[in-house]
């Protein structure tokens, strides 16, 4: 039907089978897979296009994402809690689910606006990563838990060797960087509040700002410990 609409109103609509065969899935609901791969620019620009940009699967996806990979972290490593986040962290953020996204070709899928399609550099990788995360929306509403856990498995697990390997485990100040820098485009600073007690026996408290804004602090017995724990409450802020 959606075919059949296309051509209707003079729009070739994109074939898909040779991304259904790069993921290994094929979808019974087409519609599905192009509203993953349809970024809300496109719509404001093709007024006429019948299926919704991808966010709401996005926001699915990144659930899906974190339970699956939370749960292979969960069985498969004895590391603390702490330790599992970083895990999960190295594996789900934007920069990796990027390269993924790369390596099964969905950029030349997405369906994006003429000024979206300029853009380069970190705001391409969130557009990428950010489709990653609606193809596995997708996927989920159209074949399962089974089936999505078989292509995160393949496609984003097992990139957790090389992640171990590479030492590329973030730690939390690198994770907060990370999280302002994908949200806000900047990058936070740390800054000393108050330190007290005796030299052998110093307390700093840090403060980490973003914009000016202090977003949390955190305690240490040293400056770097103060950072890092800044940092770790910073990640606890929903609202930056």
């Amino acid at each position: 039907m959606f075919v059949a609409w296309c051509l209707g109103f003079g729009i070739s609509p994109m074939d898909l089978t040779n991304l259904e065969t790069k993921i290994k899935v094929q979808f019974k609901d087409r519609n599905l897979l192009q509203s993953a791969l349809t970024h809300r620019s496109y719509l404001n620009e093709n007024r006429k296009w019948p299926l919704a940009h991808n966010e709401r699967l996005e926001f699915l996806g990144d659930a899906v994402l974190e339970l699956i990979t939370t749960e292979y972290l969960y069985r498969n490593f004895p590391n603390p809690e702490g330790e599992l986040t970083n895990l999960r962290s190295a594996l789900v953020n934007y920069k990796m689910l990027s390269e993924i996204a790369s390596e099964l070709g969905l950029d030349n899928y997405i369906l994006l606006s003429k000024g979206e399609a300029k853009d380069t550099g970190r705001a391409r990788q969130v557009i990428l990563a950010n489709a990653m995360e609606a193809l596995i929306g997708a996927m989920y509403m159209d074949s399962g838990f089974e089936v999505t856990r078989g292509f995160i498995t393949e496609f984003v697990i097992q990139q957790l060797e090389k992640i171990l390997s590479d030492g590329k485990v973030l730690d939390p100040k690198s994770k907060f960087q990370e999280l302002t820098q994908e949200k806000l485009g900047v990058t936070p600073n740390y800054k000393v509040l108050a330190e007290w007690g005796p030299d052998h026996n110093k307390n700093f408290e840090v403060g980490v700002f973003v914009n000016d804004r202090q977003i949390a602090s955190g305690v240490g017995s040293s400056k770097q410990e103060g950072e890092i724990a800044a940092a770790e409450n910073g990640l606890k802020v929903s609202d930056l």
